[in-house]
């Protein structure tokens, strides 16, 4: 092998956790990173996002997503701030999930700034924000579309391939091959079954694997969502209480509307019960959804249903009147992990009310407000102020879009040769070794779990 064909991988992110989602691989004097992500959570972890970039942002020539999600894309503005002027390649619907939640997250940046500087909670002066709406807009336009299954070439040498991985819309395995060699990534895994969205794309041939490993060490629930769901409604509603859902705003809350429509359908809601979706981005991703059906699972005119079923609510006014009702009601709004959003509202009123239940839909990263109420915190911090947590408090993994340890090896199997080495990343500590151990046991593959900033040589 030539000194131009040496090719090298280092892990920029997501490495010992699940969040800031960025992989780099070094090949024939070229540079392309695999996702671009945010760190969200722990403080620790956040703190990354102001860092000096690993490398010079100017020696990257393209970046490859996975999919939308902001710990996989969020960290682009901040990217393009720095002075990245490459090309950003996606699938089409990648690329308008990614438009919305880009400049949401913009704003949230510009907006907590100005908070901070306007009641002096910073020791900055001033606090800035990582990012601008004008930094989101601008990396936008450097977004390319690619087409399904179609090889993509990126530069002499190199191309890469977008295959479907379920998980949200748009969401993709990505394979990139240069100098003879392929290196496949998982992205997010969906799960195999799920209501919504098709299986994940089965792959017969990989040199090289990098593999999430969020769910490594468990399996989903094998209740089934609408069973689960039901028993929870219904429990809270005959306490007289509302059913308060952080949900994310992409992939989880049409999912949600579709089980929701199928209770109300088997007549097992009440017919008076009102259902919300409370987040404005929620509402404009679902449209997103509706736009691409051909994507998903269930017909046309079923989705179509499922999606007017809710009240829609983007005034702010009545988004607060939701807390001022004593009806039973259910409540779907952003965030997923209650780090933000107008679910912080209704968790402020609906938290101490021993009659409701806060539902949340999956994997809670450490450090987050989902996080602390899962692992039975009496009281959690809103704008400021501690909320006492006496609400009946669940956490329904099957709802999760990730797929599961049995489901990873299951994708695992349509390999028809071993790669020549896996890495996990995307997985807190433990879940990453529990499914080191199941793939070397099981398999006999050679598995490493991946360290922050380490690096490989893939010969």
């Amino acid at each position: 092998m030539s000194q131009n064909d040496t090719l090298k991988i280092r892990f920029l992110g997501a490495a010992g956790t699940v969040t800031g989602s960025r992989t780099l691989l070094e090949g024939g004097g070229r540079k392309i990173l695999i996702d671009c992500g945010l760190f969200q959570g722990l403080k620790n972890l956040r703190k990354r996002n102001w860092a000096p970039f690993p490398v010079s942002v100017e020696d990257i020539d393209a970046v490859l997503l996975t999919h939308a999600h902001l710990d996989h894309s969020g960290y682009l503005p901040r990217l393009a701030r720095m002075g990245y002027l490459g090309p950003v390649l996606a699938t089409e619907a990648t690329s308008e999930l990614a438009r919305i939640l880009l400049l949401d997250s913009a704003s949230i940046q510009e907006a907590d700034a100005e908070f901070l500087n306007r009641h002096g909670l910073t020791s900055h002066k001033p606090a800035l924000p990582l990012y601008t709406v004008s930094d989101a807009e601008h990396v936008l336009k450097q977004f390319q579309k690619v087409k399904w299954d179609e090889w993509v070439p990126l530069f002499p040498g190199w191309r890469a391939r977008w295959r479907s991985a379920g998980h949200i819309l748009g969401a993709s395995i990505v394979e990139v091959e240069y100098a003879g060699r392929r290196v496949v990534f998982s992205g997010d895994l969906g799960r195999f079954d799920d209501a919504l969205m098709a299986d994940p794309t089965l792959l017969g041939h990989a040199d090289y694997l990098v593999l999430e490993a969020t769910y490594g060490d468990r399996e989903h629930s094998r209740e089934t969502a609408l069973d689960a769901l039901h028993t929870l409604i219904m429990r809270t509603v005959q306490r007289g209480g509302t059913v308060v859902i952080p949900a994310f705003a992409v992939g989880r809350v049409q999912l949600l509307l579709w089980y929701l429509y199928r209770l109300r359908g088997a007549g097992k809601l009440p017919a008076n019960l009102p259902v919300y979706v409370d987040s404005p981005m929620s509402t404009n991703v679902t449209e997103i959804y509706y736009r691409n059906t051909r994507l998903l699972r269930p017909n046309y005119t079923e989705l179509n249903a499922a999606f007017q079923m809710p009240r829609y609510v983007r005034d702010v006014q009545e988004s607060k009147a939701l807390d001022i009702s004593p009806m039973p009601k259910i409540i779907v709004s952003a965030s997923g992990m209650a780090t933000g959003g107008r679910v912080l509202h209704h968790l402020k009123h609906y938290a101490p009310d021993p009659r409701s239940t806060i539902l949340f839909a999956g994997y809670q990263a450490a450090g987050t407000r989902g996080a602390a109420m899962i692992n039975g915190a009496a009281k959690i911090k809103i704008h400021g102020e501690y909320i006492p947590v006496r609400a009946e408090v669940q956490n329904l993994s099957m709802l999760s879009a990730h797929a599961d340890s049995d489901e990873i090896m299951r994708w695992l199997a349509g390999f028809e040769t071993a790669p020549n080495r896996c890495f996990l990343n995307h997985g807190e500590p433990q879940a990453a070794d529990v499914l080191r151990l199941r793939i070397k046991d099981e398999l006999g593959w050679r598995v490493d779990v991946v360290e922050h900033l380490e690096e490989f040589t893939l010969p």
